[in-house]
C-alpha cells in the first residue's frame, strides 16, 4: 500500500509539474492541500494522457478548455476538436492533393459545415492519400458509409452533450468522450471484425474464460500449423 501511494504521488506531481494539474494550497514545507477539483483532473488528465493517448501539450489545452469561462457550447466543441486532433507533417504529391480534394467534395456533398481549418481535414486527407499509394481503391469505396455511420455517431453525442446544460459539464463531456470515444469506437470495430469473419470465412472464435481472460476452445498456434 505504502509503495502505491508512493507512486500515486510521483504521477500527481508529474501532471502538476507539467501544468495539467494546478498545485495545491500551501500548507507548509513541502506540504500542500489539495481539495475535490485537483483529485478530478488529475483523474481526466491521466484518462486523456494514459487512455486516451493525448499528448501532454493536447491534454493541457483540452483541460485548460473544460475549466474555461465563458466560451460558447459551439465554441467548445471546436477548441476540442483542434486540440484534441494531432498536427502533422505531410507529404504533399498527386495522391494527397486527389484525396484532399476528396475529402472537400465528400463534406460538400453531405452538406456539412465544416471550417476549412479544421485538423481532421488534413488527417483524413493524410489517410486517404497513403491508401490510394497503397492501391487498396476497394476500401476508399467504403468512404461514404463512413461518413454516414460518422454522422450519425456525432449527431446523437452532440445531442446528448447539449441535454447537459452547464457548460463545463459539456466541455468535460465534449472533451473525454472525444479523447476516449476513439479507442472505444476502435476497439467496437475490431471486435464486430472478428465476429464478421467468423461468420462470413466459416471460422470459429474462441470462446473468452470470464474469470482469467484467457480463450478456450483453440490450439496453440504451433499445433495448428
Amino acid at each position: 500500500m505504502a509503495a502505491q501511494r508512493s507512486c500515486e504521488q510521483a504521477v500527481g506531481v508529474y501532471y502538476m509539474r507539467e501544468g495539467l494539474v494546478p498545485q495545491g494550497e500551501r500548507t507548509g514545507p513541502n506540504q500542500a492541500r489539495y481539495g475535490e477539483e485537483h483529485v478530478r483532473r488529475l483523474r481526466l488528465a491521466r484518462a486523456l494522457v494514459e487512455v486516451g493517448g493525448l499528448p501532454v501539450a493536447s491534454a493541457r489545452e483540452a483541460l485548460a478548455l473544460i475549466f474555461s469561462s465563458g466560451v460558447s457550447e459551439f465554441d467548445v466543441l471546436g477548441k476540442a476538436q483542434y486540440a484534441l486532433t494531432p498536427s502533422r507533417e505531410r507529404a504533399e504529391d498527386d495522391a494527397w492533393d486527389e484525396a484532399a480534394a476528396q475529402v472537400d467534395e465528400l463534406i460538400a456533398r453531405r452538406g456539412r459545415q465544416v471550417k476549412p481549418g479544421n485538423p481532421a481535414r488534413r488527417t483524413l486527407a493524410d489517410a486517404l492519400a497513403t491508401l490510394r499509394r497503397l492501391g487498396e481503391d476497394d476500401y476508399l469505396d467504403l468512404l461514404e458509409t463512413y461518413a454516414e455511420t460518422a454522422e450519425h455517431l456525432a449527431d446523437m453525442e452532440v445531442l446528448a452533450i447539449s441535454r447537459r446544460g452547464d457548460l463545463h459539464a459539456m466541455a468535460e463531456a465534449v472533451v473525454v468522450w472525444t479523447a476516449l470515444g476513439d479507442p472505444v469506437l476502435a476497439s467496437l470495430r475490431r471486435l464486430a471484425q472478428e465476429a464478421q469473419a467468423a461468420r462470413l470465412l466459416g471460422g470459429t472464435a474462441p470462446k473468452a474464460d470470464s474469470t482469467t481472460g484467457s480463450t478456450t476452445g483453440s490450439k496453440p498456434a504451433e499445433e495448428t500449423a
